[in-house]
C-alpha cells in the first residue's frame, strides 16, 4: 500500500468498520513509496473475511497481495506424521532394528504368524478406509478431498487413546475392488475403521470384511454413532425418569447411521421403533425395499404406522434425526408425549432448531459444538479400539457397543447429570479408559459392567494395554 503518515490507521480502520477485530499487524517491508503489511484479523466466518477482503482490496492504493486463513494454515502439510520409537544413534541399534538383527524377528513371525499382534505396529495400528462417497455433510467428494477427514480422525484416535491410525483413502467406488484392497492390507493393522462410505454399499463392505478377516471391522459412521446415541438417550431417559422398554422412539434417516442406531436400541430392548425416511414411515407392505430396509421394516413399527415423520412423532417419547435439516417445527416437537427428548442431529444444521424444541422437549441434544448436549463420536471409537486392540479382538461384536455405550452414559456421573449435561465432554480424560475397559472386558468374556457402575480395570496409564514380553530367541552372536 502506497505510504504516508495514516497509512497504517487507515487500514487498520477499514477492518474495523468492516466488522472484524485485528489480533495483529507488523510492517514487513517498506520504503519512501510502499510498505508492506502483514495484518490478522479475527472474522465470524468464511463469508465475512471474504467481506473483509473486499472492503481492504477498495481502498486506494492498496494491493492485496495474499489471504491467508488459519483453518487452512493449520492443515499446510497434513495434521499427523511419522515418528520412529526407536533412536537409531549407533550403528547397534541400527543393527537390531534393522539389518541383520530384524531378520530373527521375520523369522519368529513366519513360524507363527500371531506374533505380528506383539512385535509390529499391527499391536497398535488402525487403518481408516474411505472412498469418500459420504463425508460429513459434503457427500461424495471423492478420496483426495477426503484425506483431511480422514487425518482428522487419525489425529483423534492417537489423541484420545494412543491408538496410532492411518489414512487409507481409495480411489475406486467398486465394492469388490474396496473389498479385496482392505483384504490385501490388513496384516498391516490392528483393526479396520471404515469411515465416509456412502449406504448401502457400507453394509455390504463391512458385512464381508468382517468374514474375510480377523481383525475387528468397524464402520464409525453406523457403530459409533450408534454407541454415542445410545449413552445419551441412556442419560436422557434417566433424567425423565422413563425406561427404555416403555418408550416409543422415532427415527429420521434410515440410512447407515439410523440403521445402526436402530439396531442398538433393539438389542438394548426399546419399547417401539418408527423408521423413517424420504417415503416417510418404513412399513409392512411396502415394495421395493433394500435388504437393510426390508430387515427394518420385519423388526420395528409394532402397529405399521404408514404416515409421514410429522404424524410419526405424535405421542412419541424420544425423536432421533440422522437425516437433513429443518424437516420439523417447534410445534411438531409439542404434539410428542410429555418430558419428550429430540435428538436433531444432521449437521451443520439440525432437522429442527434446537431453540425451538427447548421449548417443548425436556431434553434436546444435537450434532454441534455450539449447543449443549453435542454427541460426538469421539466419545466413542478411540476407546472402542483400545479396548478392541488390547483384547486382541478379532472381532467387533454389538455386545461391545452396549458395554462402550454404558461406559459414556456412567462417566457423567448422577452428581453431574441434567437436561443440559447427558453426555460427558469429548475432552473428559476419563471417557477413552472406561469405554477401553468395557470393551476389553466384552472382548475377554468378562462382565464389564455390574449394577449402575463399571468395574475399575482401567490400567494405571489409562491408555495403555500391559506389553507381552516378546519369546526369548537365543542371539547367535552372544556365547
Amino acid at each position: 500500500m502506497t505510504a504516508d503518515a495514516s497509512a497504517i490507521g487507515r487500514l487498520t480502520t477499514t477492518v474495523g468498520e468492516a466488522g472484524a477485530v485485528v489480533t495483529a499487524l507488523d510492517v514487513v517491508d517498506s520504503d519512501h513509496t510502499h510498505v508492506i503489511a502483514d495484518l490478522t484479523c479475527d472474522t465470524a466466518d468464511a463469508v465475512h473475511a471474504d467481506q473483509v477482503v473486499g472492503s481492504l482490496e477498495a481502498m486506494d492504493g492498496v494491493e492485496v497481495r495474499k489471504v491467508s486463513d488459519r483453518t487452512f494454515l493449520l492443515h499446510l502439510g497434513g495434521k499427523i506424521e511419522v515418528h520412529p520409537k526407536v533412536a537409531l544413534r549407533t550403528r547397534d541399534e541400527l543393527s537390531r532394528a534393522y539389518t541383520p538383527g530384524v531378520a530373527r524377528v521375520c523369522l519368529a513371525i513366519a513360524e507363527n504368524p500371531e506374533d505380528a499382534r506383539r512385535l509390529t505396529i499391527k499391536r497398535n495400528t488402525v487403518a481408516v478406509v474411505t472412498d469418500g462417497t459420504a463425508v460429513l455433510g459434503l457427500g461424495d467428494i471423492g478420496p483426495a478431498a477426503a484425506l483431511p477427514v480422514m487425518e482428522g480422525k487419525a489425529a483423534l484416535f492417537k489423541r484420545f487413546a494412543g491408538v496410532d491410525a492411518w489414512p487409507v483413502v481409495l480411489d475406486t467406488k467398486d465394492t469388490d475392488e474396496i473389498v479385496n484392497i482392505v483384504k490385501a492390507i490388513a496384516p498391516a493393522y490392528g483393526g479396520i475403521n471404515l469411515e465416509d462410505i456412502a449406504a448401502p454399499r457400507c453394509f455390504e463392505i463391512e458385512a464381508r470384511l468382517r468374514e474375510m478377516l480377523d481383525i475387528p471391522v468397524f464402520h464409525d459412521d453406523q457403530h459409533g454413532t450408534a454407541i454415542c446415541v445410545l449413552a445419551a438417550l441412556t442419560n436422557a431417559l434417566r433424567v425423565v425418569g422413563k425406561r427404555l422398554a416403555d418408550v416409543r422412539v422415532v427415527v429420521s434417516g434410515s440410512g447407515a447411521a439410523g440403521t445402526a442406531i436402530m439396531k442398538l436400541l433393539l438389542r438394548q430392548g426399546v419399547g417401539d421403533l418408527i423408521a423413517t425416511d424420504r417415503p416417510g414411515a418404513l412399513h409392512r407392505g411396502m415394495s421395493g425395499l433394500s435388504e437393510s430396509w426390508q430387515w427394518l421394516v420385519e423388526n420395528t413399527n409394532r402397529d405399521n404406522y404408514a404416515g409421514d415423520l410429522r404424524g410419526a412423532i405424535r405421542g412419541a417419547d424420544v425423536f432421533i434425526g440422522v437425516s437433513a435439516p429443518n424437516l420439523l417445527t417447534g410445534d411438531d416437537i409439542a404434539t410428542m408425549a410429555p418430558d419428550s427428548i429430540v435428538f436433531a442431529l444432521a449437521n451443520p444444521d439440525p432437522e429442527v432448531d434446537p431453540r425451538a424444541a427447548r421449548e417443548h422437549a425436556a431434553i434436546v441434544a444435537t450434532g454441534r459444538s455450539d449447543q449443549p448436549n453435542q454427541i460426538n463420536n469421539v466419545l466413542a471409537f478411540p476407546g472402542v479400539f483400545r479396548g478392541m486392540l488390547d483384547a486382541q479382538a478379532r472381532a467387533y461384536t454389538d455386545d461391545m457397543g452396549l458395554a462402550a455405550a454404558r461406559a459414556i452414559a456412567d462417566t457423567v456421573g448422577a452428581d453431574k447429570l441434567n437436561a443440559s449435561v447427558i453426555v460427558p465432554s469429548v475432552f473428559d480424560a476419563r471417557v477413552a479408559p472406561a469405554v477401553a475397559a468395557a470393551v476389553r472386558a466384552v472382548a475377554k468374556g468378562e462382565e464389564p459392567f455390574t449394577g449402575d457402575g463399571y468395574r475399575s480395570e482401567t490400567p494405571a496409564d489409562g491408555l495403555r494395554a500391559t506389553i507381552d514380553h516378546a519369546p526369548v530367541v537365543p542371539d547367535p552372536s552372544v556365547s
